[in-house]
């Protein structure tokens, strides 16, 4: 397998085409990215691959209900994908579909050699199944008669299909847990895999299905698809070109250094697949490492809930590097977290534009003010401060080194922004204003400069694994090129050349935002649609009385006229004839409907809603509309109903 030189191959898993990307998945990627960027660095020829996972009968059934052929469904999706990748600035090496020939071919082969060794066998199943998992379950495992893992309903099913004995390996899965006690992590999910499937005895897994078609046929009984974790999970090796006329790739890169999976996805990762290599009699991945969930206050995200985070929305308003910041600086990677609008805003404004944006446009003006803008002679007389200052910064490279090898995220960038902090506070230890008034201490103020230079320097090289813009933007402030950026330089002061010039008008990298509008805008945003900013109870899933119903004063209304909000790409202002009076509501359909499309429709508008003003537009109401998978349509009703009619 790997030969002696620096390699590292990681995977996301790959993810389900059953709808639009949410932030969750882009909280997968992000951190697969950043590991994937952070070994770049460090000198590793790096293979990072994502992909979708295209088979089964969910899939089936999603693509007959939009009405195309599964293939053209998947296709579009899996575009879809890598619009969002793009936009996030995801650097993968390889993007699988499980659809294509270079990997349905070879799990053809896989699963005749699984026959061929006695490992597979054909029988009758009958046991309960989870369509939206693809996942089957003894009696004993559901919960409340539903799946243990989503808690939807599951059906009975009684069909012939093909086993893997996976009793066969139970042992020697066991032993290589207890060999390699980081193959799991955090550790706490492979007591879980242990406690509630190993030791109480595995079952032979199904790994055949007769009741769909849309799938890889198993050799020489095509009634039978192969069931979709024999197929899902080969992608790692077949993407590398495992059992091909070219493995190359397959003999630098395996074995996987890490699977990156959401913790829903643990047990397939850590029980099956490792069972399946050793059935293939090839080296089992290095780490699977499980990470939670992104929450909302109400729980799970949620289009019901109205509390559903898509990656585009953050991005184009708050750029790449504000994303992915949040999601790896807020939520511990391995554990839950929270998503609020709040601490979104809130982390922009603190961390990026206060202290690091601070922290920039301080160095920059101060170099133009005191030095004509040319950074000084590095070979200056030091200060009492600059020590410290430089023992920190190496401190922080050598827990920010442990910390990403661990896939800390979260305490790497509080390592690295506690560097920013420190740096802040040699500014106001030396008071640069107080040195320059002093032609005697004209040296400690070029030591000044020069130490705010270089550690600027340090933190966008640091940084560049989470923020793939800032760290260029540093660097074309600060006046040095990007192969300064090189992890070789860190922990050195004197790297940027005496002279450098700095630009002379330092852009803010990070504008500080406007609380209360982004918060707003945000939760407009995850709704779908204009609701009330102020704050509000949750939405709850729980059923409501018919007097709670009642309580909530359904209108028809038609569209008199409609045009954009300045300044607000997924606003639209539309003037409504409610029949009794004209009303003015403010509706984030943008994205979804021309001005002119809208005019003369007819409405349901929510009439009994508090006036708000949004972007300083009143909004009287709120006009209903139905999403799914991203698509968003407005709820409308017969001619004939007058306006002002009540809905009921």
């Amino acid at each position: 397998m790997k030969d002696q030189q620096k390699t590292f191959y990681l995977t996301t898993p790959i993810y389900y085409p059953s709808g639009k990307f949410h932030i969750g998945t882009a909280y997968t990627t992000v951190a697969s990215d950043a590991m994937a960027r952070y070994k770049r660095l460090r000198g590793y020829e790096v293979r990072f691959l994502t992909g979708m996972d295209e088979h089964g009968q969910k899939i089936q059934e999603k693509a007959q209900e939009a009405g195309k052929e599964p293939q053209i469904y998947v296709n579009e999706i899996a575009e879809a994908a890598k619009k969002v990748w793009a936009l996030m600035d995801i650097s993968y090496d390889d993007f699988i579909q499980t659809t294509e020939e270079r990997h349905t071919k070879i799990v053809e082969k896989i699963f005749q050699k699984f026959l061929d060794n006695g490992d597979i066998y054909k029988g009758e199943y009958e046991g309960w199944y989870c369509t939206p998992c693809e996942s089957f379950f003894t009696e004993t495992q559901l919960i409340e008669g539903n799946c243990p893992d989503c808690g939807r309903p599951v059906q009975k099913v009684k069909e012939e299909s093909y086993f893997f004995n996976m009793k066969k390996y139970a042992d020697r899965l066991l032993a290589y847990y207890e060999q390699n006690v980081e193959f799991i992590e955090p550790e706490s999910r492979k007591n879980e895999m242990v406690n509630n499937f190993i030791k109480p005895g595995l079952e032979d897994l199904s790994v055949s299905r007769t009741s769909f078609d849309w799938g890889i046929k198993v050799p020489g009984d095509p009634k039978h698809v192969i069931y979709v974790w024999v197929d899902a999970l080969t992608n790692y090796i077949t993407s590398l070109g495992y059992l091909s006329d070219d493995d190359s790739l397959f003999q630098k890169f395996w074995p996987a250094d890490v699977h990156v999976v959401g913790k829903d996805i643990v047990r397939f990762h850590t029980i099956y697949w490792p069972i399946f290599l050793m059935a293939l009699d090839l080296p089992l991945p290095k780490k699977v490492f499980a990470h939670g969930f992104i929450m909302m206050k109400d729980g799970k995200m949620s289009k019901s809930k109205g509390n559903v985070v898509y990656p585009e929305m953050l991005v184009e308003r708050y750029g790449i590097d504000a994303t992915r910041y949040f999601l790896l600086r807020e939520l511990p990677f391995g554990q839950d977290g929270v998503f609020s609008p709040e601490s979104f805003v809130e982390r922009t404004n603190f961390d990026l534009a206060n202290d690091l944006g601070n922290l920039l446009n301080r160095t920059v003006s101060m170099i133009n003010k005191y030095f004509d803008g040319k950074i000084p002679v590095s070979q200056s007389e030091p200060t009492e401060f600059d020590e410290t200052l430089q023992g920190f910064t190496k401190e922080t490279i050598d827990k920010y080194e442990a910390n990403m090898e661990k896939m800390q995220f979260s305490l790497v960038l509080g390592d690295l922004w506690a560097l920013v902090s420190r740096t802040n506070k040699y500014i106001d230890e030396t008071q640069p204003w107080v040195l320059a008034k002093d032609e005697a201490t004209k040296g400690q103020l070029a030591s000044v400069m020069t130490h705010l230079a270089e550690s600027l320097r340090q933190i966008a090289t640091l940084a560049q694994p989470f923020m793939t813009n800032s760290p260029k933007q540093i660097a074309e402030q600060v006046g040095f090129t990007v192969d300064y950026l090189q992890w070789d330089y860190l922990g050195s002061f004197n790297v940027i050349k005496d002279g450098t010039s700095v630009i002379k008008t330092g852009i803010p990298i990070f504008p500080r935002l406007d609380v209360d509008v982004e918060v707003a805008y945000i939760r407009e945003q995850m709704r779908g649609s204009v609701q009330t900013p102020q704050e509000e109870e949750e939405s709850q899933t729980e059923e409501i009385s018919i007097d709670d119903f009642f309580k909530v004063d359904l209108r028809v209304a038609t569209v008199l006229s409609c045009e954009a909000v300045p300044k607000a790409d997924k606003l639209l202002k539309l003037q409504l004839d409610m029949g009794y009076e004209k009303r003015q509501v403010i509706s984030g359909i943008a994205q979804h409907y021309k001005p002119e499309d809208v005019i003369g429709k007819k409405v349901i508008v929510v009439a009994n809603l508090k006036p708000v003003k949004l972007r300083g537009e009143l909004s009287q109401g709120m006009i209903l509309a139905g999403e799914k998978d991203g698509y968003l349509t407005l709820a409308t009703v017969d001619e004939k109903l007058e306006n002002g009619a009540q809905v009921k």
